[in-house]
């Protein structure tokens, strides 16, 4: 209801309130999601759907993740899988790391979508390089068992050591677990792999 009012301003004023009015759309919005997180904290799951669902049509991408989980659990609102789906795309696309996490096990997992592994490791290299722990060391893992990408030990190495740097608690014990098995070139490839991420990112 606000934010019909908000658009009938606009086309009644003009132009001129554009500005002005967008800023007080951002604080509605901003408003709906810190109302959601309230409820979900007192568990009241019904109505952290409502105000996440504003918040989250309305474009904010910590109220589409979190719509997602909703979504995913069956908290607030019958569970469906394909609109978890949808609402953790939407933040994923937007940049949020957790979204983006979620979504790459949704598509290796073949959950609320078609399987496509491709995605889903496209979007876990994504989350890892920016900046996601768990992410990073599934990546490491992935390589070291060679499923579903062919065995590759320096580039498990490598994401060992991003997993670390994100401070993953298990990442030190997985890198001492690697590095007996390269070679000193290997080593050395490994570490200027993970150089050059951090400096394309």
């Amino acid at each position: 209801m606000r934010r019909r009012q908000l658009i009938d301003l606009i086309k009644n004023f003009g132009p001129i309130l554009l500005a002005i009015a967008l800023m007080f759309m951002a604080t509605l919005v901003s408003a709906d999601y810190e109302d959601g997180v309230n409820a979900a904290f007192a568990g009241d799951f019904d109505t952290a759907f409502i105000e996440f669902s504003e918040a989250a049509e309305a474009g904010l991408d910590l109220a589409q993740y979190n719509l997602g989980i909703l979504y995913f659990t069956g908290q607030g609102v019958d569970q469906d899988l394909v609109l978890a789906f949808k609402w953790t795309e939407a933040a994923a696309h937007q940049g949020h790391v957790d979204a983006q996490a979620n979504l790459a096990s949704l598509y290796l997992q073949g959950i609320g979508t078609t399987e496509n592994e491709a995605q889903g490791l496209e979007w876990l290299v994504r989350a890892a390089k920016n900046g996601h722990a768990n992410a990073a060391l599934s990546l490491a893992n992935i390589y070291f068992e060679g499923d579903p990408v062919e065995r590759d030990l320096v580039q498990a190495h490598a994401w060992a050591h991003m997993a670390r740097v994100n401070q993953h608690d298990e990442a030190a014990a997985f890198i001492s677990k690697i590095e007996p098995r390269l070679d000193p070139q290997q080593l050395s490839s490994a570490r200027r792999l993970f150089a050059r991420w951090q400096i394309e990112n």
